[in-house]
């Protein structure tokens, strides 16, 4: 019998509320995540295939604003077969912004660390992203051979297409699509901006998040599918990666059910788009095939 394909999980999260607070995870209707998650629990949770394909590597990402975050999540990457990537936080807005990156990245699990990523859907300024502090600590980023996840609701594009114009050099990957209105009449204003932001070659996009933008407790994948069609024209296979923003997905579904949703879209697809989506993109952006020890076994 042969081995299952490879799957990487482009975007998860891992947290121990004994040890670090979620505060977010006090707005109502978390409760069902409102509780420690680790790497195990998503090797636990994460039983379904997709397309044939079991979990090999994934990244973790941030949630809080704080660095002491960013190490820890780096050092269990160092000690986790399963945890290939690190995006991590560091302050933009600081003047020392390189120095802290330096420091990050100097530690013995440094090298895990590949991309920063802010909040930004929760900042109120329009044009956060183009603060003069914000893009010195970008260009701070780009600098060191990192990438930046964009972390933004649908009515924040004009910033994101502002950076992706001013920051040509720097990779970028849209978080969760953008958090695309799915099932609401604002979804025709995502879609122009999506492809806006696709025209731009350095930007990818996650395959995530996209089941808690829908009815938690309703959704189906015809609710789904307009969004992954105009993903998929926007970007093209090679540079759309899947995600399953674990333990989030609890929410509305959980891994199986969005497991078995990326496959009902994907069944159209040759298998060389399957390969992009399901592995590769993510793999070339964060550069997955580095740093860690050879002869480490998946997790499943």
């Amino acid at each position: 019998m042969s081995e299952p394909l490879p799957l990487v999980d482009a975007h998860h999260h891992v947290w121990d509320l004994a040890r670090r607070p979620q505060p977010w995870l006090d707005e109502a209707g978390h409760e069902p995540i409102r509780r420690s998650f680790s790497a195990d629990d998503l090797r636990r949770a994460a039983t379904r295939p997709v397309a044939g394909r079991r979990l090999t590597s994934t990244v973790v990402v941030q949630c809080v604003a704080s660095v002491p975050e960013t190490v820890e999540l780096l050092d269990l990457a160092d000690e986790d077969p399963l945890i290939g990537a690190v995006v991590g936080w560091a302050d933009l807005t600081a003047p020392g912004v390189g120095d802290v990156l330096d420091e990050l990245r100097s530690r013995p699990s440094g090298g895990y660390l590949r991309a920063l990523r802010h909040v930004v859907q929760g900042e109120s300024d329009p044009e956060w992203l183009q603060q003069p502090a914000v893009e010195r600590g970008l260009r701070a980023v780009q600098d060191r051979d990192l990438a930046y996840d964009v972390l933004i609701r649908n009515h924040q594009f004009p910033q994101a297409m502002r950076l992706a114009q001013r920051f040509p050099g720097l990779p970028l990957v849209l978080d969760h699509a953008g958090k695309p209105p799915v099932g609401h009449p604002a979804l025709p204003d995502w879609t122009r901006a999506v492809r806006a932001l696709a025209a731009h070659p350095q930007v990818r996009c996650k395959v995530s998040g996209l089941i808690t933008e829908a009815d938690w407790g309703a959704w189906t994948t015809a609710d789904i599918r307009p969004v992954w069609d105009t993903l998929l024209t926007a970007f093209g296979p090679e540079r759309l990666m899947f995600g399953s923003d674990w333990p989030v997905c609890v929410l509305a579904g959980g891994w199986d059910r969005w497991a078995a949703t990326v496959e009902e879209l994907l069944d159209a697809c040759s298998p060389h788009e399957k390969q992009a989506v399901l592995h590769d993109t993510a793999t070339a952006f964060y550069r997955l095939a580095e740093h860690k020890k050879q002869g480490e076994a998946p997790c499943c």
